[in-house]
């Protein structure tokens, strides 16, 4: 028996804040990729593992604050259900990019993005931004 997806949302990233490595996504980096690829074409993976394939990202948007994105854990696998398990009770709220710079510069110890190519986002325990959380939509 399969039971409903659970839907999340969160900023997979934020502009202009450093992430623990030094790396600062500018404003509209992703623009080129997704409008390549859109949501469809990122991955939703669990702790960055290509072989954990745990839902599907259904919309991204940049906004003022960053990369919004919204999708749905399911529950297709033994990780999957773990991932969805772990979100639903709280245990599991962070989210971290999976990309390539395309563009970037230098700007102290600070590496500025200005173009990244969006491989996948994935529900990690510790993001490497720590700003970049997901909920349960609707607050389930």
């Amino acid at each position: 028996m399969q039971t409903a997806a659970l839907v999340i949302e969160g900023y997979a990233s934020l502009w202009g804040v450093a992430d623990l490595n030094g790396d600062v996504v500018a404003e509209g980096a992703f623009a080129d990729s997704l409008a390549r690829t859109g949501a469809g074409g990122v991955r939703m993976l669990h702790q960055h593992e290509a072989r954990a394939v745990v839902g599907v990202w259904d919309e991204m948007a940049e906004d003022e604050r960053g990369l919004w994105v919204r999708g749905r854990i399911e529950d297709w696998s033994a990780e999957a259900r773990f991932a969805r398990a772990l979100s639903r009770a709280g245990a599991l709220d962070g989210l971290s990019i999976g990309f390539r710079a395309a563009k970037a510069r230098r700007d102290g110890r600070l590496r500025v993005l200005s173009q990244v190519e969006l491989w996948e986002v994935s529900l990690v325990t510790f993001p490497m931004l720590p700003g970049a959380r997901f909920q349960v939509a609707g607050g389930r």
